[in-house]
């Protein structure tokens, strides 16, 4: 963990990171479960219950509840405010979808309830992500299985090099950290399932990659605003961490990014299927 971590974490001390600015749901509404939950789908079958721990915008919630169908989906969400853009997905979807809002840290719900439990890019904002895994454990049913995925920011990869992009992820990194998160989640999914109780811990990794016209335009244009307009943006400022002009360099470095014939990032994820 960097110095600049603030080392133990509590839950009420969580705070989103990215907030729910358009610019981040843009980002947010485009995930499916082809391109964030690959490892899991050979796992799913028809009839299955399936608990969606930090359903967001439901892309994937739509996606995975189609994959089960006529089985169960719950979907789980800290706030009201997000759990409506899981409910709108799910009615434009026409797929059935429970929505409960509840902390992760302690799911108001039955103890063996499904068959599967998933989570994708949540542990890295949570405050004890042990202690989520521990209630996702206890919910799954015997023979079940959790699967999580997280990205890690400490392993981002990106060309050409620019300065204001590595300032760019040490000011998030930062953000994160102080927000009772942790950015670099993917590297301990392991040790974190492990201390969670789980007996069976299969690993593995995929990739996230932005190298060609669009997909540059679409994730440098995204973090172009989001650094400027999102929740860190204030965040940044308002500690004194980054100048409103510092921001506005890193905005204009991300435009530079899309514009060039090379440019590519590299997203690392670290996902695991736990069972026991």
């Amino acid at each position: 963990m960097s110095p600049d971590s603030p080392g133990p974490r509590t839950p009420e001390g969580t705070v989103y990171t990215h907030g729910h600015h358009e610019s981040v749901l843009r980002s947010h509404n485009v995930r499916t479960a082809a391109d964030s939950a690959a490892y899991l789908l050979p796992h799913l079958r028809a009839g299955m219950d399936l608990l969606d721990a930090g359903s967001g915008p439901g892309t994937i919630t739509a996606d995975l509840a189609e994959a089960v169908a006529p089985g169960t989906v719950t979907a789980v969400e800290a706030t009201d405010q997000a759990m409506e853009l899981t409910r709108r997905t799910a009615a434009e979807r026409d797929v059935n979808v429970r929505c409960v809002v509840t902390d992760v840290h302690r799911l108001d719900l039955p103890d063996d309830s499904f068959d599967v439990v998933h989570a994708h890019q949540v542990l890295q904002h949570v405050g004890d992500p042990v202690q989520a895994l521990r209630e996702m454990r206890r919910v799954c049913r015997p023979g079940g299985v959790v699967a999580v995925r997280d990205a890690d920011y400490a392993g981002f990869t990106w060309f050409p090099q620019i300065p204001e992009l590595d300032r760019w992820l040490e000011l998030y990194r930062r953000a994160a950290w102080a927000n009772g998160g942790e950015p670099d989640a993917g590297r301990r999914l392991p040790a974190w399932e492990r201390a969670a109780g789980f007996a069976e811990v299969e690993v593995s990794s995929s990739t996230w990659c932005f190298a060609d016209a669009p997909s540059r335009a679409w994730w440098g244009g995204m973090w172009a605003e989001r650094i400027l307009h999102s929740a860190i943006a204030a965040q940044l400022t308002d500690t004194g961490w980054a100048t409103r002009a510092e921001l506005e360099a890193i905005s204009a470095a991300w435009l530079r990014w899309t514009e060039s014939p090379d440019g590519v990032l590299v997203i690392p994820h670290v996902e695991v299927l736990a069972r026991g």
